[in-house]
C-alpha cells in the first residue's frame, strides 16, 4: 500500500480507535500529554512500517502495543523503572500480541475511556480548553480539524491544548472517575462540554456556514459513548434524545447554496425518521429511569414536540410553552426565557411572547445577543409592525457573527420595510439552555 493509503487507514483507525488507546497510556504514564506524545510516536512509528510491510490484520491492537512500549520506554528514560516495576512487567507481557486479530489489550478498556472523558472535561480547565481536549482526544481529530471546526488558527488550538495539559499535569489530577458526591457536578460539566461542540455544529456561532454536520455527528458519537458507559444516568440518556431530535432536522436546515431555513419553513418531510426514532427511544430511556427530567431531558421533549407534528401549525404549542416553563424552573435563565417567549407566542399570541421580550430587554441580560432583536422583529412582523420588525431584523444582523444567518435576517428586514407582513417564518424556537 502506497503512504496516501496507509494515511487514509491510519486516520481512519485513529478516530476509532484513539480514546482506548489514549486513555490506556494515561492509567499507565499518569500524565495526558505524554500518553498523547506516546500515542503520535507510534502513528509515526505505523506510517514508516506499514507502508513497507503492509497494514496489519488488528490495526488498532498494534497501535495500542507499539504506543505502550512507547510508554515503557519512556518510563524508562525519566528513570520511573523501580516505582513502575510491576505495571511495566504487567505491560510488556502484551508486546508479542500485536498481529493477534480480534484480542481486546489492558483491563476495562470502557472504564478507560470514561475516565479520560472525564479528565478532559475537568473543571480546572476553561470550556475552552475542555472542547478542544476531548475533541481531540476522545473523538481522536486532529488539531487541524478541531481549528478549522471552530474557526481559530491552529496554532491558538495547539497552544489551547498544551496550556490544558500543563494545567492538567500541574493540578496533579488523577486518572479515576470522580468521588461519588462530586458525580453529578463533573457529569454535568461533560454534558455541557458534549452539548457546546453539537450547537457549534447545529447553529455555528460564526465564518460562512450555517450548519457543520460533522461537528454534530462527532458530539453524538461522544454522547452515545457516553450512554453506553454511563446507562444508569437518565440526563445522559437526555442529552442523546435532544441531539438525536435535533440532527434529524439537519438536511432541511440548509437551502440552495447553503442558505439557512429556519424551524418553521423547514420541509419537515426531509427530517431523519431514523433520527426521530432513535431520538424517541432515549427520551423513554431516560424517563424509565425515573424522577423528576432535567434540563437536557426535558429540552428533548421540547423537540420531540416538534418531531410528532407533520407541520409547524401542528405542533402543541401550548404542551412546548409549559416545557419551557418547567424548564426554566430546573436551570433558569435568559435564552430560555427567551424561547419561551417563542413558544407563548405561537400559543397564546404575539401580544404575550412580545411582553416576555420586553421585560428581558429592560433586565439587560441578554444584551448583545443577537436573537433577542431577531425573536422581537419575528413577534412584531406577525402583529403587523413591519417598519419596526424591520428595524429589530437590521439590528440582530449586525449582531452576529455567521454570514448565513446575518443573509436570512437582512433578508427579512428588506421584505419588512417593503410591505407589512404576517409572515410565519422566525427564529428557530428550539432549546439551547
Amino acid at each position: 500500500m502506497d503512504e496516501a493509503g496507509v494515511r487514509r487507514t491510519l486516520d481512519a483507525v485513529w478516530r476509532m480507535e484513539s480514546a482506548r488507546i489514549v486513555a490506556g497510556l494515561v492509567r499507565l504514564v499518569g500524565d495526558v500529554g505524554a500518553a498523547e506524545d506516546c500515542a503520535q510516536d507510534a502513528l509515526v512509528a505505523a506510517l514508516q512500517q506499514w507502508s513497507e510491510s503492509g497494514v496489519p490484520e488488528n490495526p488498532g491492537a498494534w497501535l495500542a502495543t507499539v504506543s505502550r512500549r512507547k510508554a515503557i520506554d519512556r518510563a524508562r528514560r525519566r528513570e520511573l523503572v523501580d516505582r513502575k516495576k510491576g505495571q511495566i512487567a504487567e505491560e510488556m507481557r502484551f508486546a508479542g500480541s500485536v498481529e493477534r486479530p480480534g484480542e481486546r489489550l489492558g483491563d476495562p478498556i470502557d472504564d478507560e475511556v470514561l475516565r479520560l472523558l472525564f479528565i478532559c472535561c475537568h473543571p480546572v480547565l476553561t470550556t475552552e480548553a475542555r472542547v478542544a481536549l476531548t475533541l481531540r482526544l476522545v473523538g481522536g481529530l486532529t488539531t487541524e480539524e478541531v481549528a478549522r471546526a471552530f474557526l481559530v488558527s491552529r496554532a491558538t488550538l495547539a497552544q489551547r491544548i498544551v496550556r490544558a495539559k500543563r494545567t492538567l499535569r500541574e493540578a496533579h489530577v488523577p486518572f479515576e472517575l470522580p468521588p461519588k458526591h462530586d458525580l453529578p457536578d463533573r457529569l454535568s460539566s461533560v454534558l455541557e462540554v458534549i452539548y457546546l461542540i453539537f450547537n457549534e455544529g447545529y447553529a455555528a456561532t460564526a465564518g460562512r456556514d450555517w450548519i457543520r454536520p460533522e461537528l454534530c455527528l462527532e458530539a453524538l458519537r461522544l454522547g452515545r459513548v457516553l450512554a453506553g458507559l454511563a446507562p444508569s444516568e437518565p440526563e445522559v440518556h437526555g442529552l442523546v434524545a435532544l441531539m438525536e431530535l435535533q440532527t434529524s432536522r439537519l438536511a432541511a436546515r440548509v437551502g440552495p447554496g447553503g442558505a439557512a431555513i429556519l424551524l418553521m419553513d423547514q420541509d419537515r418531510g426531509r427530517w431523519d425518521p431514523i433520527h426521530i426514532r432513535r431520538g424517541m427511544a432515549a427520551l423513554e430511556a431516560a424517563q424509565r429511569k425515573g424522577g423528576a427530567f432535567g434540563p437536557y431531558a426535558l429540552q428533548a421533549a421540547i423537540a420531540a414536540c416538534h418531531a410528532r407534528a407533520v407541520a409547524p401549525e401542528a405542533s402543541d404549542w401550548e404542551a412546548i410553552a409549559a416545557l419551557y416553563d418547567a424548564l426554566g424552573q430546573v436551570a433558569p435563565s435568559p435564552v430560555v426565557e427567551l424561547n419561551r417567549a417563542v413558544a407563548v407566542g405561537r400559543a397564546f399570541g404575539a401580544e404575550a411572547g412580545l411582553e416576555i421580550v420586553e421585560r428581558l430587554e429592560d433586565s439587560r441580560a441578554l444584551e448583545g445577543y443577537h436573537l433577542l432583536p431577531a425573536v422581537r422583529g419575528d413577534l412584531l412582523e406577525r402583529m403587523g409592525r413591519s417598519a419596526e420588525a424591520a428595524t429589530a431584523f437590521a439590528l440582530a444582523a449586525s449582531m452576529t457573527s455567521n454570514a448565513r444567518e446575518r443573509e436570512t435576517l437582512l433578508g427579512r428586514a428588506r421584505l419588512c420595510a417593503q410591505a407589512p407582513l404576517s409572515g410565519d417564518g422566525g427564529p428557530d424556537p428550539e432549546p439551547s439552555s
